[in-house]
């Protein structure tokens, strides 16, 4: 085994040239602390707008305003539809961005060709929220938010006629990715612990999605000492910058935001079935397999999908093979828990 871990030190994934030079501009957008040069990484962040006209693949979006107030907003992606499918309402899919919650938007180039993707292949509803990033908004603010964003759907339902299409609110489901994943999990237990089978939530939370999520602790585990220098899009120094940026003031990493694991981890009794996505390459995989193994320690239903060749955020690469993966297993999971398949 130490000599498979050795190799493995040394070996770097095999990827496309065109991945390479992307994620070598997202390094260059940190320092060696893993700080963010603001500036260069607003270079890779190109934001893009809404687009009411269906696209080529026909796929429309708009903004939807949550909260004014504290600049709470989503990116509401429908997908069209035949005639013989118009009646059929859509499961609805409530997406958390990436970025350590500091980093990126639902405006970001990378995150609404993805949604646009879900959206399609998926056949649902995706809901991308624009929640607020630290350092300025430290814990809970992101938390906050995204209860608000769901709870603002159970309330508001969805434009059904600006989108085109009917949603069908009792098959939502929660994805999200790196530190969106992290939300997943958070926010399914708000909702869980906050809901009862007596309430009149419109809202059913048929799964949960976790894609690489973001958890950590002040322990250095066995996988982030021996990926830190070759998962190319992450570091260990970029991890404990993002946490310092979004913990409160003078919290560890051992703050319940970010260690999720352990017999000590609290799950409603409704916490929905949940899906773990883990990459071979990424730094964080030992914390997501504890986090798996808390969710069936407590015998929640939880499907694990492993990606050997993975880097952190491969997913938004479409050039990447395991990226049309994600895509499949999704897409299984969703038709698996929507309502009109649970008897």
């Amino acid at each position: 085994m130490a000599g498979v871990d050795k190799r493995r030190r040394r070996r770097s994934p095999s990827l496309p040239c065109t991945v390479r030079v992307q994620a070598a501009g997202f390094s260059l957008g940190h320092r060696s602390d893993g700080s963010v040069r603001r500036l260069l990484f607003s270079l890779v962040d190109i934001h893009v707008r809404a687009k009411r006209r269906p696209d080529a693949a026909g796929v429309r979006s708009v903004d939807v305003t949550i909260d004014a107030s504290r600049g709470l907003w989503a990116r509401v992606f429908s997908p069209s539809t035949t005639k013989g499918e118009a009646a059929a309402a859509l499961p609805v899919v409530v997406f958390f961005h990436g970025g350590g919650f500091v980093l990126f938007s639902a405006a970001s180039c990378y995150y609404d060709k993805l949604c646009r993707r879900f959206c399609r292949e998926l056949g649902a509803v995706v809901v991308s929220v624009n929640y607020r990033l630290g350092p300025e908004h430290r814990f809970p603010a992101a938390y906050d938010d995204g209860f608000a964003a769901i709870r603002y759907l159970d309330v508001n339902g969805l434009p059904e006629a600006e989108l085109g299409v009917a949603v069908d609110l009792s098959s939502c489901f929660l994805a999200g990715d790196s530190a969106g994943g992290n939300m997943v999990h958070h926010l399914a237990q708000l909702w869980a612990a906050s809901t009862t089978a007596a309430s009149s939530s419109s809202i059913r939370l048929a799964g949960a999605v976790l894609i690489q999520p973001f958890f950590g602790g002040e322990e250095r585990t066995e996988e982030e000492l021996e990926l830190d220098k070759v998962a190319l899009t992450l570091s260990l120094a970029r991890t404990d910058y993002y946490w310092r940026e979004f913990l409160p003031e003078g919290a560890t990493r051992d703050h319940p935001a970010a260690h999720v694991c352990g017999d000590h981890i609290e799950l409603a009794e409704a916490f929905p079935p949940a899906m773990v996505m883990i990459g071979g390459f990424d730094l964080l995989k030992g914390w997501q397999a504890r986090y798996v193994e808390a969710l069936r320690g407590k015998e929640k239903p939880v499907r694990v999908v492993e990606y050997p060749d993975a880097i952190h955020g491969f997913f938004l690469f479409p050039e990447l093979a395991d990226s049309g993966k994600v895509v499949e297993e999704m897409k299984l999971f969703v038709q698996e828990h929507s309502t009109k398949h649970v008897h």
